[in-house]
């Protein structure tokens, strides 16, 4: 299978189930399955509902009917007027390393473009090192404490990247 399969599509209520799902396994595949990130997070479970807020957009990436993927952009509160948080990027482990992520990127920066923001921040962990490394090729640049109040006290990797 290659990218040309791929559909982008805004998160619908009836994805909630089988994305919660996807982004749980990728933090057990990881072993950062614990309190203080989204594994606990029980906005987890209603994705739809949270990308409700205004300025927010989540985007599910789907291969012949099946989520994949997912990424998303969020008006995390405390954050720096016209500064969005890049989050919930994520992928099923045999679709990593073929440019998805790298397509779910870009459609979110579009987003946040389109919202009129001028600024992406994200939060990472040490164990999520590949992610890490696609988010420099991406344009983000390590800063060093935490911006906004995401509410993931876990997360001790901090990236900031202008649109």
């Amino acid at each position: 299978m290659n990218s040309q399969n791929i559909t982008l599509r805004k998160i619908k209520e009836l994805d909630n189930r089988e994305i919660a799902e996807l982004i749980r396994s990728v933090f057990r595949e990881f072993k950062i399955d614990k309190p203080g990130t989204v594994y606990y997070d029980p906005t987890t479970d209603d994705l739809y509902g949270l990308f409700q807020k205004p300025g927010s957009v989540y985007w599910i990436a789907e291969e012949e009917g099946k989520i994949i993927g997912g990424c998303g952009l969020y008006a995390t509160p405390g954050l720096p007027d016209g500064c969005a948080e890049l989050v919930k990027l994520y992928l099923l482990p045999e679709r990593r390393g073929k440019g998805i992520g790298r397509l779910l990127m870009e459609k979110t920066f579009e987003s946040a473009k389109e919202l009129g923001y001028k600024q992406l921040y994200l939060e990472s962990m040490p164990e999520l090192s590949k992610a890490i490394g696609m988010y420099e090729k991406a344009g983000f640049s390590f800063i060093s404490s935490r911006m906004g109040n995401s509410g993931h006290f876990c997360c001790d990797i901090w990236m900031v990247r202008d649109l």
